[in-house]
């Protein structure tokens, strides 16, 4: 009889752990389903569709960029974070959605440090004319233009300018969010030094450390046996590069990038998110005027 009641209650709990994992399925499935997609690459026609019938009718347009970072750093970093951003900015304002990220910036390949693929700034201009013009078509009214890198940002704020005399007699707004770049990057810089470290510059501690924040795994993005030499290196007599340039930088760095934590990283990526959103909320507002504020 021990062994019998023995059994029976094997098969209690067998039938409880398998009915409980059957909930957590569903629940989880559930879940899934009520996922806010705001990733237009994503997302299927349909699903546009939707999202643009319940109020998502704001279309993020950001600009990553494919260079040199460095010994440590992979080129494709303004696009990978630049992608995190703008699907993390498009959640949080509620009624956007982030379209692809360009990957190409006004840039010039150097054989010494292979890796950038850059466009004239011209047709950096011309392709986000056309992609904001494309989103237009598929029915979004407000159209914002943003930039990872800093090549492009007066072409953006050029564009948005002419492109929103163009369509705002059909109530459609195209502005320029200069504080996804300029104010975030500014005030990363004032955090950054404020703890004794030296900010700025490229492939630096800044961009660096957001890189290590948002990559899916370690050394994904950032080689941490490549860090100790992840500092601006210039020939004998040369002078420092501006911050940003890679003039007299024979390595592909830019300031100094040995100190780059994901902690830090995590500083750069909030405050880039939240600044952003702060003025595309303020950009779109019904008083804004039907220019760029900057």
């Amino acid at each position: 009889m021990t062994g019998f009641h023995l059994s029976k209650h094997r098969a209690w709990v067998v039938a409880a752990i398998l009915a409980t994992s059957a909930a957590g399925t569903l629940a989880e499935t559930k879940a899934a389903a009520k996922v806010d997609r705001v990733d237009l690459e994503l997302m299927t026609t349909n699903e546009v569709k939707d999202a643009i019938a319940a109020g998502k009718t704001t279309a993020l347009i950001f600009n990553g960029g494919t260079e040199t970072r460095g010994p440590q750093a992979v080129n494709g970093g303004h696009t990978f974070v630049a992608h995190a951003k703008v699907v993390a900015i498009a959640r949080e304002l509620g009624n956007a959605v982030a379209a692809p990220v360009l990957p190409f910036s006004p840039n010039n390949a150097n054989p010494d440090l292979p890796g950038t693929i850059g466009i004239t700034a011209e047709t950096f201009k011309e392709v986000n004319k056309e992609v904001a013009e494309q989103i237009i078509r598929n029915g979004f009214k407000n159209v914002v233009l943003m930039g990872d890198h800093g090549g492009g940002q007066k072409e953006l704020a050029a564009l948005a300018t002419e492109l929103d005399a163009k369509y705002a007699p059909q109530g459609i707004r195209v502005v320029y969010c200069e504080d996804a770049y300029k104010k975030s990057n500014d005030d990363y810089d004032a955090w950054i030094a404020s703890k004794g470290l030296s900010p700025g510059g490229h492939a630096s501690i800044n961009d660096t450390s957001e890189m290590m924040y948002l990559e899916p795994a370690p050394d994904a993005w950032v080689r941490r046996d490549k860090l100790p030499i992840a500092v601006e290196q210039i020939p004998d007599g040369a002078p420092p590069a501006q911050p940003g340039h890679l003039k007299h930088s024979t390595n592909g760095v830019s300031g100094d990038g040995r100190a780059s934590t994901a902690e830090i990283g995590k500083y750069g990526y909030d405050i880039h998110v939240s600044e952003s959103v702060a003025q595309i909320r303020q950009l779109l507002a019904p008083a804004a005027t039907s220019t760029p504020s900057k």
